[in-house]
């Protein structure tokens, strides 16, 4: 079948960016009738390009606060009758219905309606139904009818048609199409997210809705950027963002790149868990990772004083690493950085002052990303891939109480160990299980994770504080299996420990709490991270 001239165009828009000028030019190069609804028709018109209201089409007028005005035979008839069929071209001539060589539309913008705080109504009325109608009904007809949804490929459909006598290609139809079914499905997962977690506690008889996880899950995931390869070159890769991701504006997938290289897949699994481990403390914090460990954990009074202290912990380790602070970057920082010939592959950040970037700019191949805020530590659904499919679970999310926690020996700690004891706590929950982590003064000085054994993880830990174990506290993100690691931390000076309890040989470790003199702390919640 002969590719068909485009003589007849249907729009309608929420993104009405260069909708005008794209059916001057449709109209007065091509001798396109313009067909529109509503707010495009009047966009257009008043740009001088005439155009053929909806209802003239239909003979029915727009209805119910425009929820009616596209759902109608002589629309979706014209859309959707095969050309090469004679009985479907027979049928719309019986009809009057008249053919729809091209549609070109753009959803409500249901995502950022629901990002902007709007209330349940509002949301509900930016549920687009026509668009998706219209969408799908052009795209399974993409033989016959040219579907367009994006407002920057306006120009190369255009000199495609000058190219080909005012004709698209099937091969771009038919890209067109797919990139439809992917954009409705994609909406439709956003719609279906949103609806469930409204929906949830509403359940009859004051039970809860559980809608966390329905009995199908559609992702609406966007292509950010193709990666020169994943954790090998050998490896294809790409990166992904979550359309639906509450809190999206302060994560990593919509961070600003300042400057630097294009990041890698390992860029972004280190970048994401030294962001997740940062927004821990509401106290100026650094953290820095290498290899997905942190290496280096620290809150202090500003940022500056917090990295010089976390890279003290493991320099070695720290080289060639990435950074994330929960306080914008300044140039006494970028100093601090610079003055201990720190190679860094890419800092994530608030924001970072214009020194901070002048004096980055002498390494261009750093990244630089800010988030523009700091969102708290995430609440909701998170996702990993295993072959063949995915596991979901609620994130590890817990306001942290330290009134709520047992001290499960016959020490109490001080006030400042009990403090430490939360700082470290909060941070051995970014180290692999099994984790163990030794903090002083409000800094990381040695960590052990995965090992196939928690002691393994303690003789790490304390081999790599050295010295510094002596009067420490320590943390373990799950409860010690004998006493066997806690005699590890504890004879190397260690003064309190902070670990979950819940173990069928608790009581061996409180005796050993007892027998060596160190405060035992239980929270009663675990915080594995495999």
């Amino acid at each position: 079948m002969a590719d068909p001239k485009i003589k007849r165009v249907l729009m309608s828009v929420t993104d009405k960016a260069g909708i005008a000028e794209f059916a001057r030019v449709l109209n007065e190069e091509f001798g396109a009738e313009i067909i529109s609804t509503g707010g495009t028709a009047k966009v257009i018109a008043e740009a001088g390009v005439p155009v053929t209201p909806i209802d003239e089409v239909t003979q029915f007028p727009e209805m119910m606060d425009g929820r009616v005005k596209t759902l109608h035979p002589r629309v979706h008839g014209g859309l959707l009758a095969r050309r090469d069929v004679a009985a479907h071209m027979a049928q719309a001539a019986e009809h009057g219905i008249e053919m729809i060589d091209m549609v070109v539309v753009n959803l409500y913008a249901f995502n950022k309606t629901v990002d902007s705080g709007a209330d349940f109504g509002t949301c509900i009325e930016n549920i687009d139904i026509g668009g998706p109608s219209m969408l799908r009904s052009a795209a399974k007809n993409f033989e016959s009818v040219a579907v367009v949804t994006d407002p920057a490929s306006y120009d190369g459909i255009l000199d495609e048609m000058r190219a080909n006598g005012g004709c698209t290609t099937r091969s771009t139809r038919a890209r067109l199409a797919l990139d439809v079914f992917a954009t409705t499905s994609a909406y439709d997962g956003s719609i279906a997210q949103w609806l469930g977690a409204q929906l949830a506690g509403d359940g009859a008889d004051g039970q809860d809705v559980q809608l966390d996880f329905p009995e199908q899950q559609t992702l609406g995931l966007t292509k950010k950027q193709a990666l020169r390869y994943g954790e090998n070159p050998h490896q294809a890769a790409a990166f992904y963002t979550r359309d639906d991701f509450p809190g999206a504006e302060h994560t990593l997938a919509h961070a600003m790149q300042l400057q630097g290289k294009e990041l890698s897949y390992n860029n972004y699994l280190d970048l994401d868990a030294a962001w997740a481990a940062v927004r821990e403390y509401d106290e100026p914090a650094c953290v820095i990772v290498k290899h997905l460990t942190p290496c280096g954990v620290c809150v202090d009074a500003d940022v500056a004083a917090a990295y010089k202290r976390a890279h003290e912990c493991d320099p070695v380790s720290a080289y060639g690493g990435v950074m994330a602070f929960n306080r914008p970057v300044t140039g006494e920082l970028v100093g601090a950085i610079f003055d201990n010939k720190q190679f860094v592959e890419a800092i994530v950040a608030p924001e970072f002052s214009g020194d901070a970037c002048e004096m980055y700019a002498s390494k261009p191949n750093c990244r630089l990303l800010a988030t523009g805020g700091v969102n708290p530590a995430g609440e909701g659904v998170e996702y990993r891939s295993v072959e063949g499919g995915l596991l979901a679970q609620t994130s590890d999310s817990v306001a942290e109480q330290p009134e709520t926690f047992t001290v499960a020996g016959d020490v109490q700690p001080t006030p400042e160990q009990m403090r430490e004891l939360v700082f470290a706590w909060k941070a051995v929950k970014s180290v692999k299980s099994n984790a163990i982590l030794i903090a002083k003064d409000d800094a990381s000085v040695g960590a052990g994770g995965g090992q196939p054994n928690r002691v393994n993880s303690a003789r790490i830990a304390v081999e790599q504080a050295g010295d510094a174990a002596k009067g420490a506290v320590a943390a373990s993100d799950a409860f010690f299996p004998f006493r066997d690691g806690f005699d590890v931390l504890a004879d190397a000076g260690v003064v309190a420990v902070i670990e979950p309890g819940g173990s069928i040989r608790d009581d061996e470790v409180i005796a050993a709490a007892n027998e060596k003199g160190v405060a035992l702390v239980f929270t009663g919640h675990r915080h594995f991270r495999h």
